[in-house]
């Protein structure tokens, strides 16, 4: 007697096996091809509030409209999730508002909107929000910007860069018990409302800059009554 071949389905049921199994096969296989990194709409209708909010936008009205998936916009970079990570807009002569729809990026952990013509107020939102590294330097902001407390557990922001722009309501500035490093940058001192400065426990290095002598509501600073490391 000749030895039944081994299978797990019979003859008249192998027909059947292979046309079940072909369809589940071929959906298995397009998950692992199907792309992964492509941006979810909330994310794109949050950039897309950001477009509307300003007058001129460099250009980026053209990439951001020409594909649904955020993750090929110019200036956007996204993680391995398909989440947006990133938002960098430099030099890009953009002008209008800051929207706060920006906050609504819950991976986003980069923003810099640096050296253009941005003007209003910095939304509260995005200091509260994901944002680690948030930069918005060499721009038109002013306004008030909300108290900051270093100690604050629900806010991973690291890195802060506002400098260089039409704000000198601040009256409190404490940037102590971080890792700053290098020396005083010029301008603080023309902050006519500061009236206490603190950047004790960093690394700074280096001579105060001369506009800090001539701030003239500037009420309390350590450094005043103390020597920088040299």
């Amino acid at each position: 007697m000749k030895p039944i071949p081994h299978s797990s389905c019979s003859n008249k049921t192998s027909k059947f096996c292979i046309n079940f199994f072909g369809p589940a096969l071929v959906l298995l296989l397009l998950t692992f091809i199907s792309p992964v990194n492509s941006s979810t709409e909330q994310e794109r209708h949050s950039l897309l509030q950001f477009l509307t909010g300003l007058s001129q936008d460099g250009g980026l009205a053209a990439s951001w409209q020409n594909s649904t998936d955020c993750c090929t916009w110019e200036g956007i970079i996204c993680g391995e999730d398909g989440a947006v990570t990133e938002l960098l807009l430099a030099l890009r002569g953009l002008q209008g508002c800051i929207s706060s729809s920006l906050s609504e990026l819950t991976s986003l952990s980069r923003l810099n909107l640096s050296y253009n013509l941005l003007s209003g107020e910095l939304p509260s939102e995005l200091i509260f929000s994901s944002i680690v590294v948030l930069d918005v330097s060499f721009n038109r902001l002013d306004g008030e910007l909300q108290e900051l407390n270093s100690s604050s557990p629900d806010r991973p922001l690291q890195v802060l860069n506002i400098s260089s722009n039409l704000s000198p309501s601040f009256s409190v500035l404490d940037l102590s018990y971080n890792q700053f490093s290098g020396s005083m940058p010029p301008g603080i001192g023309k902050c006519s409302s500061l009236r206490m400065l603190r950047v004790g426990q960093n690394n700074i290095i280096g001579t105060l800059p001369d506009d800090l002598f001539r701030a003239t509501s500037l009420e309390y600073s350590p450094f005043l009554t103390t020597t920088c490391k040299e």
